[in-house]
């Protein structure tokens, strides 16, 4: 997948890399003032289509609240992209309650979570340090396995527990961190008594993941579960039947150093309005019908009233 900046970002970076040019000695002379209230809000994303448009749309936002954006190119995983909004590196991010509460608190958090105590959990941990965790979207997109019909129908599967007996004959495949996040391979194993014969690390429900999956080089594969490919496929999501996957609504969260009143007010304004159904179709749009994340990201935005045409 891509990065994407705005069009409004990529002028920026033009002009900013020009006076980078022409200014060296003065740099190298001077401390950087990072991301703070005399630069743009870096707005960043992990790299998964999602992800994208969400970090397209908070700079869609933020911009029409009268903030300069800068798209930083989506990372790797949370555990790469969370040091850096820490960090200063990037000031606004989309998460997700229950897996940043995981990250962030080294605790799992449990399936029947409340949310809104998921939310409090997470301000009490992250705003001594200068992050904010703003309202969350009733959009839950949850971590969700997935299966061919064939593969369903072979082994009779409905639910994830439906996998334990079989698993040993069967190929997982995923992200990286698949291996190592509870609800991932250690979960399983300690949920459901699942163990699969071999696990292949791919990539967070991409194309590597789909192609996988399609051509039967896996057999399992992790997806999330507002993934629009799942139906157009008409792959099989199991259902999860026992306490693994915590509740996940979609939140902004932003360094306290570039945040107003203004850009707070537009980002829970968005989030009040975004739901499951509503961000699935966004997903679809882009990796479906293959549309721009930024345009799929911009005409929801203007047909909500969040932003001007």
């Amino acid at each position: 997948m891509r990065g994407t900046v705005t069009r409004k970002a990529a002028a920026a970076f033009t002009a900013l890399a020009l006076l980078g040019a022409g200014c060296a000695a003065e740099e190298d002379a001077a401390p950087s003032s990072g991301s703070g209230d005399s630069g743009p809000i870096v707005v960043g994303a992990v790299e998964f289509t999602e992800n994208i448009i969400l970090q397209e749309m908070y700079a869609l936002v933020v911009e029409d609240a009268g903030g300069e954006v800068e798209l930083k190119q989506p990372l790797a995983s949370r555990e790469v992209l969370f040091p850096a909004l820490e960090e200063g590196d990037v000031n606004l991010v989309p998460e997700y309650t229950g897996a940043l509460t995981t990250f962030v608190t080294g605790e799992e958090a449990e399936a029947s979570s409340d949310g809104d105590e998921l939310v409090a959990g997470l301000r009490d941990a992250l705003e001594p340090d200068g992050i904010k965790v703003l309202e969350p979207a009733p959009a839950q997109d949850q971590d969700a396995l997935v299966v061919t019909p064939e593969t369903a129908e072979k082994y009779n599967l409905e639910t994830v527990s439906d996998l334990a007996p079989v698993a040993d004959e069967l190929t997982a495949g995923g992200p990286p961190e698949e291996k190592e996040r509870f609800v991932g391979l250690p979960g399983l194993k300690e949920v459901y008594g699942i163990e699969f014969a071999e696990f292949r690390a791919l990539d967070a429900g991409g194309p590597l993941t789909s192609n996988a999956l399609e051509s039967e080089q896996i057999d399992v594969a992790r997806f999330f579960s507002t993934q629009g490919i799942i139906d157009q496929k008409g792959w099989v999501l199991l259902e999860e039947d026992k306490p693994l996957i915590p509740t996940e609504n979609i939140i902004p969260v932003i360094t306290e150093d570039v945040s107003t009143p203004e850009i707070e007010s537009a980002l829970n304004d968005m989030s009040a309005k975004l739901t499951t159904a509503e961000i699935t179709a966004l997903n679809k749009k882009v990796d479906v019908d293959k549309e721009d994340p930024q345009d799929v990201g911009k005409a929801w935005l203007e047909e909500k009233g969040l932003i001007g045409s």
